[in-house]
């Protein structure tokens, strides 16, 4: 998963990484978040989903803390952290920012 993760976020496009457990109830609250964000902005934005518990190494890498985290990856660098529950409005604006 590591060597696959580096080569996800090693793109081009920007890519949101949501880091959550399956225990994380504030976690289940951006599921339907982000599938607005990919609706709205789907050829500009590659999400993808990091459960800590399964990936610990990943999670410790970056430094997670606490969760929801989401990340903005943009040439397999991390060039935005915001924690907690965000809106689509939000993560639209932010992803904009790396195109």
């Amino acid at each position: 998963m590591i060597s696959r993760f580096a080569n996800i976020v090693k793109s081009e496009k920007p890519v949101l990484v949501d880091f959550y457990a399956e225990w994380c109830a504030p976690c289940k609250q951006i599921a339907p978040i982000l599938k607005e964000v990919k609706s709205k902005s789907a050829e500009s934005v590659r999400i993808i989903k990091v459960n800590v518990d399964k990936n610990p190494y990943i999670a410790s890498k970056y430094n997670i803390k606490s969760i929801p985290t989401i990340m903005v990856f943009k040439s397999g660098e991390p060039v935005w952290t915001g924690t907690g529950v965000k809106t689509s409005k939000e993560l639209i604006k932010v992803i904009k920012r790396f195109l």
